[in-house]
């Protein structure tokens, strides 16, 4: 290991450092230390200085789950990763691109930094490697895995990350030769989500995503799991007598994935009614729905407590909030709306995380209006568009009307604001930060969203002011008298209501 291989502190964070000659002649690249660029360094005033974001309630408790450096790396001393003890982990990325660029690859690589970073790693380095296609058995070659095992060594690294969802025999033999854990991106995304669900709800569909990317990834562990053979084809030679049962252990521990994973799958569809109710409720009383998505970090629980002050917990991390929110507002001409905070997305989105959240992206489904955040000073921001319009269009929301906000817009420069015109020009730059651009967007979402049309005359007893209340809230009340029988409105409702008003409703001559 050469001395440039040494982490330094000052260098940038995940930025890519040519070594040497040599190592761009092997077609890969190291990475420096320090915190992913993923994640913006604080500055300015907080939110809550400004009491935008309410109450952040669940941020102590948030901070109370951060791991600290503690124990040393134990490589030295215990070289099987199932003996490792948990604790803060100091990793190595990983990472290979067969296509694109490498801007593209770099971009992957620092947001697999922020997701380790935001699990409570270390990142330490990284290397990348331009190739044809992964190894079928170690996903970098012999070669390059043999000098990620230098690297682990010389900086003391316990665990190493890819920047890709690992088959179970190439994480395997990967492990053989590094001598430490090894777990791939998907991994890393399902620990977050472990940590950060909070919900009932939330934590059965981690735990049921958890268990599908276990199933096919157990391992056996000595003779425990080793199938006897009887005769002289035992495995210890002990003859006749000694056929046993097979392979118990891991078959029962696969039994009993199964069983839990039907039981948690009946659990959500249990709590699939109670959902159906409040959305139903919303219907009924005609209240629009919109629906804030976006990229992970892109600043929609910060635009959500800047129009409602929710007290959402706003965090510079990944996956902050995953539990979908909904809060009520109003248009300026006083139509009531409600505003759907959902789980952020991310490239390479594992799978099994978008089955298992399916109930909560039913939001998105059912909104009259979709929000999409993208964080505009990120490095890529076409990448953030393209893989939020993929989920989009998976969970049958793409008819839905879609107003595109560039967030950030303190951050972005002149030039970056002409290149995202390019990319979006309908799109409103706003920061939730600053406040700039939120009356812009409230005005669009107020255009956007649907409207009474049915004309009726009313003749509503003075007894049954809750009525008026309704037309207030979800109607347009064009006028008010007041006669001796009661208020004479006439307004515009919605088919939904209708029914509500029609046993009022009096020809217009009389009302004239």
């Amino acid at each position: 290991m050469t001395e440039s291989h040494l982490p330094d502190d000052t260098d940038d964070v995940v930025a890519r450092v040519l070594a040497s000659a040599d190592s761009k002649a092997a077609g890969y690249s190291l990475f420096r230390s320090g915190s992913a660029q993923a994640l913006q360094a604080e500055s300015g005033p907080s939110h809550d200085d400004e009491g935008h974001d309410g109450v952040q309630q669940d941020r102590e408790d948030r901070n109370a789950l951060r791991r600290v450096p503690s124990l040393s790396t134990e490589l030295e001393d215990v070289t099987e990763v199932e003996y490792r003890q948990l604790r803060l982990e100091n990793v190595v990325l990983i990472g290979l691109y067969t296509h694109g660029t490498v801007a593209d690859a770099e971009n992957s690589m620092r947001e697999l930094a922020a997701l380790a970073e935001t699990a409570g790693a270390t990142v330490l380095d990284g290397l990348m490697q331009r190739r044809a296609k992964p190894d079928a058995s170690t996903y970098l070659g012999k070669g390059k895995a043999e000098e990620v095992a230098g690297i682990v060594k010389a900086m003391s690294a316990d665990t190493v990350i890819a920047d890709t969802e690992l088959a179970p025999s190439q994480r395997r033999a990967l492990e053989d030769v590094v001598k430490v854990k090894v777990i791939d991106r998907t991994a890393v995304i399902l620990d977050i989500f472990s940590q950060h669900a909070k919900s009932r709800e939330g934590k059965a569909q981690v735990e049921l995503a958890q268990l599908e990317y276990l199933l096919p990834r157990l391992r056996g562990w000595g003779d425990s799991m080793s199938r006897q053979a009887g005769g002289q084809v035992g495995g210890a030679g002990a003859g006749m007598g000694s056929r046993g049962p097979g392979e118990t252990k891991i078959e029962l521990d696969r039994r009993r994935i199964h069983t839990r994973m039907s039981r948690l799958r009946k659990q959500i569809l249990e709590m699939k009614p109670a959902r159906e109710a409040k959305r139903a409720n919303r219907k009924r009383n005609a209240v629009p729905s919109v629906a804030i998505v976006g990229y992970t970090n892109a600043g929609k629980s910060s635009l959500l407590n800047r129009i409602t002050r929710a007290g959402v917990l706003v965090d510079n991390s990944l996956f902050a909030t995953l539990d979908a929110t909904v809060r009520k507002s109003t248009t300026a001409d006083g139509l009531l709306y409600t505003l759907t905070d959902t789980v952020g997305f991310v490239r390479n989105l594992p799978h099994q995380l978008v089955e298992a959240f399916r109930s909560t992206l039913e939001e998105v489904a059912d909104a009259n209006v979709i929000v999409h955040v993208v964080d505009g000073s990120h490095p890529d921001p076409a990448s953030q568009l393209a893989t939020v319009r993929e989920v989009i269009a998976e969970v049958g929301a793409r008819e839905i009307p879609e107003v595109v906000v560039f967030n950030k817009s303190d951050l972005i420069s002149d030039d970056d604001g002409l290149v995202l015109r390019g990319l979006w020009p309908k799109g409103i730059f706003v920061s939730a930060r600053t406040g700039e651009g939120i009356e812009e967007l409230l005005a669009t979402i107020s255009d956007l969203l649907p409207r009474p049309s049915i004309r009726l005359e009313l003749l509503i007893p003075y007894e049954r002011g809750d009525l008026i209340a309704v037309l207030h809230d979800q109607g347009t009340v064009l006028s008010t008298e007041y006669a001796e029988t009661g208020t004479r409105v006439t307004a515009l409702v919605t088919d939904e209501i209708r029914a509500l008003f029609e046993p009022f409703a009096v020809p217009p001559a009389v009302t004239g």
